[in-house]
């Protein structure tokens, strides 16, 4: 029953009208207002992160990669085409493809530029994955012919080359002894495409599977299987565990994380600090609760009396303002983490809007626009991503860190002597 009692009264002191509710009111907005930045952060950041990831998984890296780590030791083993069907034969396994990579220059008609060549069977780009995130700018995605290329974007503007257009595509083989000699091939652009990606269309020229053997020297370039797989994100893992088993001696097989391990952490990275630095406007928030509550037990001081005298124990008095804190932080993040997911949610229409708004005004004074989200930088549009756990996490620290800051005042409460207290009354 006095549990009962004790909730009862914290809740009203938190609704309450009169008195020192107004200070608890007062506290759940700031913890609200605290919650806003951080949960549009989570929202933004994992976005971007998951953009990013998801296209190099698709355009880039595919999702585990198969790599002939010794050649010639063993007569017996399998070639790289004959892993290619072991591999295709794992029923996780969506597509497998193979690449040739290698570096170049491309002259182009505005100077030179260093690209990478990226030599791989054309049905890697007509996979379901990859045709999601590749858009075409100008031509056709598909190469046909030996001498076609695509060109990223940016790659395509810094070369100042055109669709239809013929490159000059620069590349060093190795002679017998040991010299490197440079190979001057001709391609006609077929097509300009992009990522969404700056980085990645700023470094790609795309050429067929049998263009590259033979413009890329096999010890100036590497080949590999690119392999995608139905669940990327979930079991990868283990089924390059399974792919390495069926392939045994004499290849290497690394999923999406561990080719990019230092890209990644970096984003990871990135994004704990981004978090790390919003959590402390919410400890900074908590105090506000600590303040709140001491007001509160100095405006409800005929009340302590009065139960006090009617038999409550210090720790029952304390109690009812750690409950009021606990409330306020309750309250204080549902408004908070529902403002700031409904914000994050309609993230991309809010910015657009944003930069026309201040365009509007750039274009009286500069005669420019102003893009928030540059597409030289970041991603035009970002992926609404929610990581549940992350919020949980976080709700519950700022529930719990507004119970902690009302702690000791509550204390203070408990000890106060009904006899001074009714003397104040």
């Amino acid at each position: 029953m006095k549990a009962r009692a004790t909730l009862f009264i914290a809740f009203r002191y938190l609704i309450g009208k009169r008195g020192g509710g107004r200070y608890l009111i007062g506290a759940v907005a700031g913890i609200a207002l605290s919650l806003v930045p951080i949960m549009v952060t989570l929202i933004v950041a994992d976005g971007m992160i998951r953009g990013i990831t998801d296209r190099f998984l698709e355009l880039g890296t595919g999702h585990i990669q198969v790599w002939e780590n010794v050649r010639g030791l063993d007569a017996n083993r399998l070639s790289l085409d004959d892993a290619k069907e072991t591999v295709a034969q794992n029923e996780h396994v969506r597509g497998v493809w193979t690449e040739k990579q290698g570096i170049g220059i491309i002259l182009g008609f505005e100077g030179r530029t260093g690209v990478t060549i990226r030599a791989v069977e054309s049905g890697f780009w007509q996979d379901e994955g990859s045709a999601r995130y590749l858009e075409v700018i100008d031509g056709e995605a598909a190469i046909e012919r030996d001498n076609e290329a695509l060109l990223g974007k940016s790659l395509a503007e810094t070369a100042g080359v055109n669709v239809g257009d013929t490159i000059r595509v620069m590349t060093v083989r190795e002679t017998s002894d040991g010299r490197a000699i440079p190979r001057t091939s001709l391609f006609a652009v077929k097509g300009i495409v992009s990522s969404g990606y700056h980085e990645l269309d700023s470094l790609w020229c795309i050429i067929n599977y049998a263009a590259g053997t033979r413009i890329l020297d096999d010890a100036l370039s590497y080949s590999c299987l690119l392999v995608k797989v139905d669940t990327p994100y979930q079991n990868v893992a283990a089924i390059a565990r399974d792919l390495l088993a069926d392939l045994h001696f004499g290849f290497g097989v690394y999923t999406w994380r561990e080719l990019q391990a230092a890209q990644y952490a970096s984003y990871e990275s990135t994004r704990q600090l981004l978090l790390f630095i919003m959590t402390l406007i919410v400890l900074i928030a908590a105090v506000n609760v600590s303040s709140a509550t001491s007001m509160l037990t100095i405006e409800r001081y005929r009340d302590i009396a009065i139960l006090k005298a009617g038999g409550m124990s210090p720790r029952e008095i304390s109690a009812i303002f750690v409950i009021a804190g606990l409330l306020t932080g309750l309250a204080g993040t549902i408004v908070g983490i529902s403002v700031g997911l409904l914000i994050g949610r309609f993230i991309n229409p809010l910015i657009h809007g944003l930069e026309r708004l201040l365009s509007v005004f750039s274009r009286l004074f500069s005669g420019t626009d102003i893009k928030i989200l540059d597409p030289g930088f970041y991603l035009e549009n970002i992926p609404v991503v929610i990581d549940r756990n992350t919020v949980l996490i976080i709700a519950l620290f700022a529930i719990l860190s507004a119970a902690a800051a009302a702690l000791f005042p509550a204390l203070r409460a408990g000890k106060q002597k009904p006899v001074s207290l009714l003397r104040k009354i």
